[in-house]
């Protein structure tokens, strides 16, 4: 299911889509790396391609996470 979810992004309240799953494993990822969620999404944002639009940049950031982690899996 994609749930709506908030956050402030440099000083400015937006919203962006996800599905439960990306959502968690963005948690996870946060967690892992021991920073606040919001911390995370602001790096997602900054680093994404400015053609993509949030939502689409956090599913590509936590694809490329896992797989790279699977790249280090024996």
């Amino acid at each position: 299911m994609i749930r709506k979810h908030s956050i402030t992004l440099h000083g400015h309240r937006t919203s962006f889509s996800l599905e439960e799953e990306f959502w968690d494993e963005l948690n996870t990822i946060a967690e892992q790396r021991q920073i606040p969620l919001a911390a995370l999404v602001v790096e997602v944002d900054e680093n994404r391609d400015p053609r993509t639009n949030l939502s689409s940049a956090a599913r590509l950031y936590v694809l490329a996470h896992l797989k790279a982690a699977a790249r280090r899996e024996p």
